[in-house]
């Protein structure tokens, strides 16, 4: 059975202090919870934070992401962090193609697919983010921009490789809306992607991927959207920003 994983993406939010306050709290929290051990969770803060967090945290407890990573191992890429950095101030994970980079930031498939290799490489965990537009889903494309989505931010790996990251499926439309996918919406891209990975790889690629839900995930809504088989836990938003509505979050994910 896949562990559900449930992520925290801070975003472009809070100062150094509050940081440090909110992954403690969350860390105290959860090793106060008699079933943590059944949900793998982390936190990604904004990068000027990570080893500010990352020391304040127990590892064992709370592991720890960024939000984004340059492709190359060092170089002149003014304002870029490497893999290398990321590890060296305690991150095991990265959320690569977020939507907000996609559509606000211009990043491609190619970007994407350069910097998952990259993150691979180096021992990274990356969280590989693919959704589609409003406009997209009212025409009924869903499926072929999963599709697309897939095909070209995770061209080239090998089924070992697949094995290594974490897919979060993040409908444009529901991210910071408040509107969230119903869990039968939810549940069918699951299902899609599972299939497009035993498509181009094999039916143990498929069981083994975990596949988060991200949109607009709230204690209210989490239990029922994580109740779903093929929904292997969550990339919270705003809700992550404080301690208790992220924790309901990740008991919701408890199987």
């Amino acid at each position: 059975m896949r562990r559900p994983f449930v992520a925290g993406n801070w975003k472009m939010n809070l100062d150094r202090r509050g940081s440090v306050g909110l992954a403690a709290d969350v860390t105290r929290l959860l090793g106060a919870w008699d079933r943590r051990g059944e949900v793998e969770v982390a936190v990604c803060p904004p990068s000027c934070y990570l080893d500010a967090v990352a020391r304040a945290v127990d590892p064992a407890v709370l592991g720890v992401g960024a939000q984004n990573m340059y492709h190359q191992p060092d170089g002149a890429y003014t304002g870029e962090l490497s893999a290398a950095m990321l590890l060296d101030v305690g991150c095991k994970y990265v959320i690569l193609g977020h939507s907000e980079r996609r559509h606000i930031l211009g990043e491609t498939d190619e970007d994407v697919n350069r910097k998952v290799k990259a993150a691979l490489a180096a021992g990274l965990v990356p969280i590989v983010c693919v959704g589609e537009t409003l406009d997209q889903r009212e025409a009924g494309k869903t499926l072929d921009v999963i599709r697309a989505q897939f095909a070209g931010s995770l061209d080239g790996l090998t089924a070992d490789e697949m094995k290594g990251l974490v897919i979060a499926y993040e409908p444009v439309w529901a991210i910071g809306t408040g509107k969230t996918a119903t869990p039968d919406q939810a549940e069918q891209v699951h299902l899609d992607l599972r299939k497009i990975m035993a498509d181009c790889y094999n039916r143990e690629v498929a069981e083994t991927v975990r596949i988060q839900y991200g949109g607009s995930v709230k204690p209210d809504n989490a239990a029922e959207l994580l109740a779903k088989p093929n929904i292997d836990g969550a990339l919270v938003g705003g809700a992550s920003l404080k301690a208790d509505a992220f924790l309901a979050i990740v008991r919701g994910a408890v199987r």
